[in-house]
């Protein structure tokens, strides 16, 4: 079957509704505003309904237009993640693979893996950054990675279970919380509080209101840090209370550290899983470390 239209058709009128008019559109594909609407007419003549009207000085889609463009957006991200993927295949295996892992992750869950893989793939270079909360996300959304170690698993990306987190309050033996037996969560409110700040890269995308946060954060006092080799540093110095994973506290001596008998907080889980946030798109180098990472995961959960 001949097919009435073109993907450079689509991809046409798919730009004009992004840029609002003719005109911008075609400065962003750099084509002349003539070649761009005769690209339209003719895909209107070629499929018998109108697809572009003018309001004002802006050119938007009809109805049918924009009930056409979205089913052929999919094919759209298809056919760019073929050439992407022949692209990868005429260059080979990936020189770098970019990595973001939430900071909550025990490391050893990745350096051990990671060392199978770099046996095998000499010629591929990793870059690793460590995130968190809004970070971790953003690092999905906007595909800073090929591969991401996230918290919960985040909208319209795939995920896989990759381990559990289990977070329990501390405190240094001289502090005086130590003094009391049961502490209720009232005897935290004076109590200063070390917390790990929300590490988005560009801090002014995103005010401080809609910065994301987790766990009790009522204490009238905090100490904010970046991650949680300095969260215990401070913790074993006395300046105030935190809650640890417990991958952290099994490295540290058990004489520096008293664990908070918290009524109704004790400790708590945190999942972690594993997404491709390039998804299709995923080169084969990254795709092999995956499917390592994936398969450790599976051991060490038995599953």
């Amino acid at each position: 079957m001949k097919l009435k239209t073109t993907l450079e058709q689509w991809l046409t009128l798919q730009a004009i509704d992004e840029a609002g008019s003719i005109q911008a559109a075609a400065s962003r594909v750099h084509k002349s505003h003539t070649t761009l609407l005769y690209s339209v007419r003719k895909l209107e003549d070629q499929l018998g309904v109108a697809l572009v009207t003018v309001k004002g000085r802006r050119a938007v889609l009809t109805e049918q237009g924009h009930t056409l463009l979205r089913r052929a957006s999919p094919m759209l991200e298809q056919a760019q993640s073929l050439e992407s993927i022949a692209d990868q295949l005429v260059q080979g295996m990936e020189s770098e693979i970019r990595i973001t892992m939430d900071h909550l992750c025990n490391r050893e869950w990745l350096y051990q893996p990671l060392a199978e893989f770099m046996a095998h793939n000499s010629a591929t270079s990793v870059h690793i950054r460590e995130t968190s909360l809004s970070a971790t996300q953003q690092a999905v959304t906007e595909q800073q990675s090929e591969i991401a170690i996230v918290t919960l698993p985040i909208t319209n990306y795939q995920a896989e279970a990759f381990g559990q987190v289990l977070m329990r309050p501390v405190v240094a033996p001289h502090h005086e919380l130590t003094e009391r037996g049961a502490i209720h969560i009232d005897d935290l409110l004076t109590a200063t509080q070390i917390v790990i700040r929300d590490l988005l890269p560009d801090e002014a995308e995103l005010s401080s209101e809609d910065k994301q946060n987790v766990g009790w954060l009522r204490s009238q006092r905090r100490i904010t840090v970046d991650n949680f080799d300095h969260a215990l540093s401070a913790v074993r110095a006395g300046v105030g209370f935190c809650r640890l994973p417990d991958h952290v506290l099994a490295k540290a001596e058990n004489a520096d550290l008293v664990r908070l008998n918290l009524q109704g907080g004790q400790q708590y889980q945190v999942p972690l899983h594993l997404v491709l946030p390039c998804q299709s798109c995923t080169g084969p180098a990254a795709q092999a470390l995956y499917d390592c990472l994936l398969a450790h995961a599976r051991t060490r959960l038995q599953l």
